[in-house]
């Protein structure tokens, strides 16, 4: 009986992963854009004048509020307010994996077709310097490349090292970050986008 109720509640909806009920979490929309008959993926440069990040490449996105039923809705809701791109007129392509950034930081990336009309008479620009647009082809085509960043965890001055074996002298593991790389035209994509970017265009090709 014991086995029975502990299978039954280890086949219901778990988690993505240990923690994603209080990890920060975000969403984002990849957009096609249709220009000259050619297809595009649009990114945003966020406004010199935001708080966090300003003068960085991004999607549309951003987090996901507790009156977001969705990862999905917080995503067509953020590039409504970055894009003024109504969620009605907006075709969802697709899902991507969950980008896991860390225990506390997911992001949900959404793939999907958007008119490109409608997005330059109306971004934000508030949040939103410039948008930009890359072909598709190009980014088939194009090989980025990539820098290691070393990531060192550093405890805080309350950690009990008096309960760790070796206590301050415990051997933390350091581990090494990629950062991946595009350089389009005058801009550099990198970051969070491009490690998305870069898992878009792997499984469409």
């Amino acid at each position: 009986m014991f086995l029975d109720k502990m299978k039954d509640q280890l086949t219901k909806n778990q988690s993505l992963f240990i923690g994603e009920e209080t990890a920060f979490r975000s969403a984002v929309l990849i957009p096609l854009v249709k220009i000259n008959d050619e297809w595009h993926v649009l990114f945003e440069v966020r406004s010199y004048t935001m708080r966090k990040q300003p003068g960085d490449i991004s999607f549309p996105g951003g987090r996901i509020d507790v009156t977001d039923p969705s990862p999905l809705a917080a995503a067509l809701r953020e590039t409504y307010e970055e894009l003024g791109v109504d969620p009605k007129t907006v075709d969802i392509i697709g899902s991507l994996s969950p980008y896991v950034a860390s225990p506390t930081f997911v992001v949900y990336p959404f793939v999907a077709a958007i008119d490109y009309r409608q997005i330059i008479q109306s971004f934000n620009k508030e949040e939103v310097e410039e948008i930009f647009t890359v072909p598709v082809k190009w980014l088939l085509e194009y090989e980025p490349y990539m820098h290691l960043v070393s990531v060192e965890p550093v405890p805080g001055s309350d950690f009990p090292f008096e309960k760790i074996m070796n206590g301050a002298q415990y051997q933390w593991r350091a581990r090494s970050m990629e950062e991946w790389f595009y350089d389009y035209d005058k801009y550099t994509i990198w970051g969070l986008t491009a490690r998305i970017l870069k898992h878009f265009i792997k499984v469409i090709k």
